[in-house]
């Protein structure tokens, strides 16, 4: 029996690398994207009939798939939410409507269609023993969220999983403009020939994930888990300094960020028991990009 999947945020990086995944472990499924564009791009889109792109936002989400006709999805992967910490001061109404109302509609819409939610949390919620998801708008609302999908599951039935990623890099991330990612910056600045800008004072930690491990964790939770506490993580501090220094010695400190933790690091022991491990390093990842790209190869 052909199944439906429903992704929102699919035109975005992790939602692209999703449905990439998805089309293999569910060849038969019929996939959809709702995505609002806000950082997602058409470039994004993987070219298989099995994949719908609709634009819209998660709002509307209940309006636009009864105008489709379509069929009560058997799993809801919500990715399409505002995503970037420091950014969510200034976009602080942007942030409040796709990460609480935009949710508070898809998490209604899954229990109506009997769908599981998978939920892409934010790891920002287990900084400073949880002190941290205060620190920013963006923080604060995607924990308001998990408390609202667990009542919501008590409240009115839902089949729910929650994984948290931790600075995902890889294929498709932001590499410039106002949304691009730690990682994607540095690329862009290294084929650019310029110095690397390093957020002072250099020796806070991420653990950076790759997208292809994070990808699969969220289908193995799709598939095998239940409830809270999926970390998708590398389970490495790298000091944001020292990833500098392995792309190169040209860098640059810029001033502290407002919001930002100190800390981060993935406790993987849930997603473990689930069979999950990650299988990329950072290092290597970086050696590889380091040892296919020119420095300044983009100046001109």
């Amino acid at each position: 029996m052909s199944q439906t999947l429903l992704v929102t945020g699919g035109a975005g990086f992790v939602g692209a690398n999703l449905i990439k995944a998805l089309l293999i472990d569910y060849p038969t499924a019929a996939i959809v994207s709702l995505d609002n564009y806000f950082t997602g791009v058409p470039e994004n889109h993987v070219n298989d009939p099995g994949v719908t792109y609709l634009e819209g936002s998660t709002v509307d989400l209940a309006k636009t798939w009864a105008e489709r006709g379509l069929p009560s999805p058997e799993i809801v992967f919500h990715l399409g939410e505002y995503s970037r910490i420091v950014q969510s001061f200034d976009d602080h109404d942007l942030t409040w409507e796709f990460n609480l109302h935009g949710t508070k509609e898809v998490v209604k819409f899954a229990s109506a269609n009997g769908s599981k939610l998978i939920y892409a949390g934010s790891s920002s919620k287990f900084g400073n023993d949880g002190q941290d998801e205060n620190l920013n708008p963006y923080a604060w609302t995607k924990a308001k969220n998990i408390e609202y999908i667990k009542n919501y599951a008590n409240w009115y039935g839902l089949d729910y999983a929650i994984t948290y990623f931790y600075n995902v890099y890889g294929p498709g991330q932001i590499t410039a403009g106002r949304y691009a990612t730690v990682i994607g910056i540095f690329e862009d600045h290294y084929r650019r020939g310029l110095p690397l800008p390093v957020v002072s004072p250099g020796t806070q930690t991420r653990d950076f994930t790759h997208v292809d491990d994070i990808v699969r964790g969220i289908v193995l939770v799709a598939q095998k888990g239940s409830g809270d506490g999926y970390l998708l993580g590398a389970g490495h501090e790298w000091p944001v300094l020292e990833v500098a220094k392995l792309f190169t010695t040209a860098y640059e400190m810029i001033p502290e960020l407002r919001g930002e933790r100190v800390r981060g690091q993935a406790d993987i022991t849930r997603a473990a028991e689930l069979g999950w491990s990650p299988s990329v390093r950072l290092d290597d990842y970086v050696a590889s990009f380091v040892a296919t790209h020119t420095p300044g190869e983009l100046a001109h």
